[in-house]
C-alpha cells in the first residue's frame, strides 16, 4: 500500500464542510415513509425495492452501514442493516449519523415533495451543525402555489379571453416573491427542476402567446387530475427566466438540477450541454449545476472551465455511484474545472444515513483521487489540501455569501 499522505488526510478526512444542497430528515413519526432503499437509487417499483440490491453502490453503503451499527460476519448485509436501523432510537440515529460528518452548515431544498407533510423544517437541522441552516427556494413550487392560491380567489374559470390578465398577475406575485426570497437572510439561494418538468434546452425568450397557452395547459391538467404541476415548456422557461434576472440582481446562486435523476427526467435532456445559451444570456447569474451532472459530468466541466458564473457540484453521486465510478466522476470533474469553482454536497434527503454515506464517500473520493495526483508528482500535497478545503467548504462560503469561518473543532 502507498503511505498515507498526512496533510492530505487530515483535510480530507477532517476539515469542515458546507454541505450546499440537501432535503430534510423524515420526522421520527414518518421515518419509514418511503422505501429505505432509497438511500441508494432513484428507481421506483422493484426496480428500487428488488433490483437496487444488487448494485455496487448497495453492497458498499450496506458495508459501510454495517460497521457504523456495529453489525459483523453474516449480519453485515442490508437486510440486516434495515432491521438494525429500526431499533435504534430515532433521534439517537440521527447523532450517530451526523456527529461523524463534519457539516458545520446545510443548504436545504426544502420544496421536495412530501416535506411538508412529512419531513421537519429546515431550523430543526441546526441541532446537528455549527451554523446555521439556510433555505435553497425550489421555484417551481413557489409559482405552483401563488397560481392555486389566483385560482382559488377566483369566481369563474380561466378561459382564452381572460387567462392574459391572470398570466400578467402571476408573473407579478411571482417576481415579487422571488424578489422577497433574494432579501431574505435566511436564503442562499434558489433552485429550478426545469430538467424533470421540460429539459434543460431553457429559451431565452419566448412569446407571450406560447406562455399563456402554457397556462391554459396547465389549468387543464390541474382540471383533469387535481393536482397543479408545471410541466409546460414555455411556462416553466418563463419561471426560470424571471428567477435568473431577480437572482443575478440579489447575488444569490440559483441551483439546477441536472443529470441524475428518476424515470421522469428525459435522459437526453438532462445535459448541462443545452444550457449555454440561457448561461451566456444572463452573465451576471451565479449557476449552480448539481448533482455532478452525471452522466455529463464533462459537459458541465467544460461549461465551468469558460464561463466564470458557472460552478460545478458534485453531489449525489455519494452513494448512488459505484466507488470506482465515484473516483472516475472526480477525475472527470477536474479534468477542466477550475478548483475554485466545485462545490460539495450530499443531496441528503429523508434519512439520516442519506448525510452520512453522502460525507463519509465523497472525503474517501477526493483523498483517494487527489493522492493519486500528488504521488504522480501532478500537484503538490499542499495544492491538493488547498483544493479540498476549497471545495468542501470556501467555495461555498463565498459564492453564498455565507461569512463562516471554517470551525476546526468539528472531527
Amino acid at each position: 500500500m502507498s503511505p498515507v499522505l498526512q496533510q492530505l488526510a487530515k483535510a480530507a478526512f477532517s476539515y469542515p464542510a458546507i454541505d450546499n444542497h440537501a432535503h430534510p430528515f423524515l420526522t421520527e413519526k414518518n421515518r419509514n415513509a418511503f422505501p429505505f432503499e432509497g438511500l441508494n437509487s432513484e428507481a421506483t417499483g422493484e426496480a428500487l425495492t428488488v433490483d437496487s440490491h444488487y448494485t455496487l453502490a448497495c453492497y458498499r453503503a450496506a458495508a459501510q452501514l454495517s460497521k457504523l451499527f456495529g453489525l459483523k460476519g453474516d449480519e453485515a448485509n442490508w437486510e440486516s442493516v434495515k432491521r438494525k436501523r429500526e431499533t435504534i432510537d430515532y433521534a439517537e440515529l440521527c447523532a450517530m449519523c451526523m456527529n461523524p460528518t463534519g457539516i458545520q452548515c446545510i443548504l436545504i431544498d426544502d420544496g421536495l415533495g412530501g416535506v411538508a407533510d412529512l419531513a421537519e423544517g429546515y431550523k430543526w437541522h441546526d441541532q446537528f451543525t455549527t451554523s446555521p441552516t439556510k433555505r435553497i427556494v425550489r421555484i417551481e413550487v413557489e409559482a405552483q402555489g401563488i397560481l392555486q392560491e389566483l385560482l382559488n380567489a377566483r369566481a369563474t374559470e380561466v378561459t382564452s379571453s381572460t387567462v392574459g390578465e391572470v398570466l400578467a398577475t402571476f408573473t407579478q406575485k411571482f417576481r415579487e416573491s422571488i424578489t422577497a426570497s433574494a432579501e431574505d437572510k435566511e436564503v442562499a439561494g434558489f433552485k429550478s427542476v426545469a430538467c424533470y418538468r421540460t429539459g434543460l434546452d431553457i429559451a431565452t425568450s419566448g412569446a407571450l402567446e406560447e406562455i399563456q397557452n402554457s397556462v391554459l395547459d396547465a389549468l387543464a391538467r390541474y382540471k383533469q387530475k387535481g393536482d397543479l404541476r408545471f410541466e409546460h415548456k414555455a411556462l416553466n422557461d418563463h419561471l426560470v427566466r424571471i428567477t435568473l434576472e431577480v437572482a443575478g440582481q440579489h447575488q444569490k446562486p440559483v441551483q439546477f438540477h441536472t443529470g441524475l435523476g428518476d424515470s421522469d427526467i428525459t435522459l437526453t435532456k438532462s445535459s448541462p450541454a443545452h444550457m449555454q445559451p440561457i448561461i451566456e444570456a444572463y452573465s451576471d447569474t451565479t449557476f449552480v449545476l448539481l448533482h455532478s451532472s452525471y452522466p455529463y459530468t464533462r459537459d458541465a466541466g467544460y461549461l465551468t472551465s469558460v464561463y466564470r458564473n458557472v460552478y460545478l457540484d458534485f453531489g449525489e453521486i455519494f452513494p448512488f455511484v459505484s466507488g470506482d465510478g465515484q473516483r472516475a466522476v472526480v477525475r472527470q470533474v477536474l479534468e477542466l474545472a477550475p478548483t475554485n469553482r466545485i462545490l460539495w454536497s450530499t443531496d441528503g434527503h429523508w434519512w439520516p444515513e442519506s448525510y452520512y454515506l453522502g460525507t463519509l464517500q465523497a472525503r474517501e473520493a477526493l483523498y483517494e483521487v487527489l493522492a493519486d495526483s500528488v504521488r504522480r508528482e501532478e500537484l503538490t500535497e499542499h495544492q491538493a489540501v488547498g483544493i479540498v478545503q476549497n471545495a468542501l467548504f470556501h467555495n461555498s462560503n463565498r459564492i453564498y455569501g455565507l461569512n463562516l469561518a471554517p470551525n476546526l473543532n468539528m472531527l
